[in-house]
């Protein structure tokens, strides 16, 4: 990606508090689950986050949208390998017994609630293009009908979905693993959508079998 494709978006600026508000609490909640569901220690991720944020705010600030594209993007990637590999290492943790049933718990949940904000942050990051595209105007086909576009509701004209709408969409995903009220349309949110819904019915069995066990 070449910075000078968005040499003529310089001036627009693209509200990104809610993007790194949410990385950093998901690398703090990674820290913080047991180290054996971790890929190395439980503080690689959220340094790695940290490391990554400071370019980046700093590219965000002199208006280098292609450097804070990439940049978000690899963040985004990093929090999702830290997602996934606990995932993995949870399960792997309920078939061989090598965490004690409180340790699950408290695991499982924090992985819950991280895949809701890593999914959040995807569907923000690819839906028309990203958010630069949306906020300069010229986005690319929506990867998600949300039911504000779907109507002529008056003083609904101008809406555009924010950060908190693809959490909702997210949220919706996880708790019920399908997107409810929005309709997914790409083939690459579809794709997203079934991996979220995967991941939290994996982590939701994870936690049903621990209980069965207990009992």
């Amino acid at each position: 990606m070449q910075e000078s494709h968005f040499s003529d978006n310089h001036h627009i600026k693209v509200p990104r508090g809610a993007y790194l508000l949410t990385v950093l609490v998901i690398g703090a909640l990674l820290s913080i689950i047991s180290e054996n569901l971790t890929l190395g220690p439980s503080w690689t991720i959220v340094s790695i986050v940290l490391i990554l944020l400071v370019p980046m705010v700093i590219s965000m600030v002199r208006g280098h949208h292609g450097w804070t594209r990439v940049l978000s993007l690899g963040i985004t990637g990093v929090i999702t390998l830290g997602l996934v590999s606990s995932v993995s290492f949870l399960i792997y943790a309920l078939f061989q017994h090598t965490a004690s049933a409180a340790s699950l718990f408290r695991s499982a949940g924090l992985l819950w609630i991280v895949n809701i904000g890593v999914f959040t942050v995807w569907y923000w990051e690819i839906d028309r293009g990203g958010p630069l595209k949306r906020h300069s105007g010229k986005s690319e086909p929506s990867d998600f009908l949300f039911p504000q576009m779907t109507f002529e509701i008056p003083g609904w004209e101008k809406w555009t979905p924010s950060f908190l709408d693809y959490l909702y969409l997210a949220f919706n995903t996880n708790t019920a693993f399908s997107p409810t009220d929005t309709m997914v349309i790409s083939k690459r949110a579809k794709i997203f959508m079934m991996i979220q819904s995967s991941i939290s019915l994996l982590i939701v069995a994870v936690l049903a079998a621990r209980a069965i066990n207990i009992a």
